[in-house]
């Protein structure tokens, strides 16, 4: 068999296994979640409920790149097209101000004659951060021709300022990269820029850079030990110890890497890191980092045969700081990398275990066609990695001062060997489904009754935000997600491209190209108005306190409330709402109503739990007795309630509707369901005709419109087509208004009303109905009342 055909059925057979596995992986995801959200809230009901405030910038349109989150000046900062925004965290859509900072022509024509699209020759901001409290340093990309810039704001004490100053724009070249689409990360720290990006026109210099008034440090050009074209995801500065010339810089990236068996360039996820106080050497490695190390970050999942399911894509990170700042919680969000499928992951990083790899063994090759082995000859000192400090024995004021073996061994040995491993060695949340892209996360550690729990949001391509939190459980080493809500945050489908949590406010500020959308973190009156509905939705930042769903708070802070009621963990609700009714507290009130249905024709008994995520369970109470309603070809349960493909007289009952969720059980609707003959309905619509021949219309003509005496929706045989193509499946509220806008005039209704002794079923007109139905055999008389 020739090669060619031999790799072929190799690829092939590769495939059928990653799609097996990824079949697994999909059950074994599915097992542990849901993929329904508790509350699902569109834009418009967003909006309409007053709980989201959008800007879009005086133009419509922002070109978003980069935001900034000051709480001490209670403002959101936003770099974008040419222009830097100021808003309000109160509200963002009001009171905003601006900084125009667009190219200058020259940029613009210079950018235009190298061959640049015009929307490409614009002054995008990529780089703001605070410099200190009185001033934001702001880099745009000045039409392939990167400038830099202060802006002044002021203290919190002044008139809120707002100025660029403008006698101080400088060059830029490697505080930001030349195009607006170029990845770039940063993060400053004590006066110091520490940027990953590419620092040329062209982009083929990628490079890990320190700037500051005095110094430049970066990584060596064309080193592709140390970067092998690298999309920038992360940057942190984070202390090893309360020694800050100890403290270490983290950049977070993906890169390729060449797999010399198959020659295919496989993408890697890493982590690396340098000291912040690095200068480089002094004759060898000068203005370069002799600090640089690097390591992989795995998120994978074990599948059968012991392969892996592997999420090498790093999409972003979220560094999750706590009380103690030396070991903050990292949250990577991967995706796969193969063709086949796609899916995502959540990972999380304990720093004990990045620092762990970072102080193991370095990687070594003693040919570039080996494999990656442990280094195990001598290490010299100080260790390659390590900070000029007094944590390190003092012996060392500055890197410039490292003995060259110690520089030469960082040049030649910038791979450590072991991998960076997540919590629990799995990821914490999988999404196999494939519905939509995820490309943002944020998270916040809130306190709840039961423990702490880490919120995540998760924005996707489509202006959703998912709010999901997820539950180990140490017995069975498993992993539980709960999708709490599904926010649809912007009016148009357009990606996030980024989310910032107001710890202070308890607010999102979601950012994207068509503008900034401002959220609270908790709709805890939306998850309903019993105990039950807000103990099962599971959310930390919810409890219901006797009277409400509303926000939880610890003891001792704004504990106004006899009592809170949360279990997070199990979504107990039977043992947190006993004895409601005991205390002068009501459950939900039950839904009382009758439906007549016409013998051999179709009718729905709706019913829809408040909980996407309840079992619906139905009963038929006859007397005393109560038996779970059979569900076969006759009559199947629909997520719009119980559906008789064709009604018999035995039938007619009390149907009860129950929802179960997380063992608690609770009634929803009580309906009674009459069935009227088929003989009887026939006679009535005879009576339709003989009231339209007396009244003088045309005798070809029937009477669709509502009479009194008569239930609502009768309509004759003549109409029967015409209201079935009109309704449709989701559309029978249509049928009245219908009635009313077409033939039901003031005069009609008098004429009407004085027939009413000739009709028969005029019990009925006590009771209110509306036509109910299905799109695949709509009944001629089906009626609620």
């Amino acid at each position: 068999m020739a090669a060619g055909g031999k790799r072929l059925i190799l690829v092939l057979a590769l495939g059928l296994v990653l799609l097996q596995l990824w079949v697994n992986l999909g059950t074994s995801a599915q097992a542990a979640r849901s993929s329904h959200p508790r509350l699902r809230l569109s834009h418009k009901e967003l909006w309409d409920l007053n709980r989201t405030w959008v800007f879009h910038g005086p133009q419509g349109a922002l070109d978003l790149h980069t935001m900034l989150l000051d709480e001490y000046q209670e403002r959101l900062f936003i770099g974008a097209r040419n222009a830097l925004y100021s808003l309000s965290l109160e509200r963002i859509s009001i009171d905003h101000q601006e900084i125009r900072w667009p190219c200058t022509a020259t940029q613009e024509d210079e950018c235009l004659m190298k061959g640049r699209e015009k929307s490409e020759c614009a002054n995008y901001i990529k780089v703001l951060h605070q410099y200190n409290r009185t001033h934001l340093l702001a880099c745009g990309t000045g039409a392939f021709d990167p400038v830099c810039a202060f802006v002044r704001v002021g203290r919190w004490t002044e008139a809120r300022l707002f100025n660029l100053e403008a006698n101080h724009i400088e060059g830029g070249r490697g505080r930001c990269p030349f195009d607006h689409n170029s990845p770039c990360v940063s993060t400053f720290s004590r006066g110091e820029l520490y940027i990953g990006l590419y620092t040329d026109y062209w982009e083929n210099d990628a490079a890990l850079c320190r700037l500051d008034n005095q110094s430049y440090t970066r990584t060596e050009r064309d080193d592709r030990q140390q970067l092998n074209e690298p999309k920038f995801v992360g940057s942190v500065v984070i202390p090893d110890n309360d020694d800050q010339d100890d403290d270490k810089v983290y950049f977070f990236f993906t890169e390729k890497a060449v797999d010399m068996e198959s020659g295919n360039n496989a993408v890697y996820t890493k982590v690396a890191r340098v000291c912040a106080n690095d200068l480089g050497g002094q004759r060898m490695l000068v203005n370069k980092w002799s600090s640089f190390i690097k390591t992989r970050l795995i998120c994978s999942v074990s599948g059968p045969n012991g392969i892996d399911t592997h999420f090498d894509e790093l999409e972003d990170v979220f560094v999750l700081r706590k009380k103690d700042e030396k070991n903050p919680e990292i949250f990577g969000l991967f995706s796969t990398t193969s063709n086949i499928f796609k899916g995502y992951a959540v990972c999380v990083y304990h720093m004990d275990h990045i620092r762990t790899a970072f102080n193991g063994p370095f990687a070594h090759k003693d040919h570039p066609e080996h494999h990656w082995t442990a280094f195990e000859g001598k290490v010299p000192f100080p260790r390659p990695g390590s900070c000029a400090s007094q944590v390190n024995g003092g012996h060392y004021s500055s890197s410039k001062e490292y003995p060259d073996e110690v520089l030469r061994f960082a040049r030649d040995h910038p791979i450590m060997f072991q991998p960076v491993h997540p919590l629990h060695r799995r990821p914490i949340l999988l999404r196999a489904d494939g519905e939509r892209r995820l490309t943002q996360v944020a998270v916040d550690r809130v306190e709840a009754q039961d423990g702490h729990y880490d919120v995540l949001f998760i924005g996707t391509d489509n202006s959703v935000v998912l709010k999901v939190i997820t539950i180990y459980n140490k017995e069975t080493d498993t992993m539980e997600e709960v999708l709490l809500e599904e926010l649809h945050v912007f009016k148009v489908p357009v990606p996030i491209t980024e989310i910032i949590i107001s710890a202070k406010r308890q607010q999102l500020y979601v950012g994207s190209e068509f503008g900034v959308a401002q959220v609270k973190a908790y709709h805890c009156d939306l998850y309903g108005s019993a105990c039950a509905d807000c103990c099962l939705a599971r959310d930390p930042y919810c409890a219901w306190d006797g009277v409400t769903c509303s926000r939880y708070y610890p003891a001792g802070i704004h504990n106004k409330r006899r009592f809170r009621r949360q279990d997070v963990r199990h979504g107990n609700a039977a043992q947190q709402c006993n004895g409601l009714q005991m205390n002068g507290e009501q459950l939900q009130k039950v839904e009382e109503k009758s439906v007549y249905g016409v013998e051999n024709n179709s009718t729905l008994l709706e019913c829809s739990p408040r909980s996407p995520l309840a079992k619906v369970l139905w009963f038929l109470q006859r007397g005393s007795e109560k038996d779970e309603v059979r569900v076969g070809d006759r009559v199947v349960k629909t997520p719009h309630g119980l559906l008789f493909l064709r009604l018999r007289r035995a039938d007619a009952g009390t149907y009860l509707c129950q929802s179960a969720e997380h063992g608690f059980v609770q009634e929803v609707a009580q309906i009674t369901l009459e069935v009227l003959e088929e003989e009887h309905v026939e006679e009535l619509f005879h009576r339709v005709e003989e009231v339209e021949e007396e009244g003088g219309g045309s005798q070809h003509k029937a009477l669709p419109c509502p009479i009194p005496g008569l239930p609502q929706g009768s309509t004759s045989k003549l109409w029967y087509k015409e209201f079935l193509q009109l309704i449709g499946y989701n559309n029978f509220h249509k049928v009245e208004e219908y009635c009313e806008r077409v033939w039901c005039s003031d005069r009609r209704r008098k004429k009407l009303k004085s027939l009413q002794p000739k009709w028969r079923f005029s019990h009925v007109q006590e009771r209110r109905g509306r036509v109910r139905g299905d799109h695949h055999r709509m009944p001629r008389n089906a009626l609620v009342t």
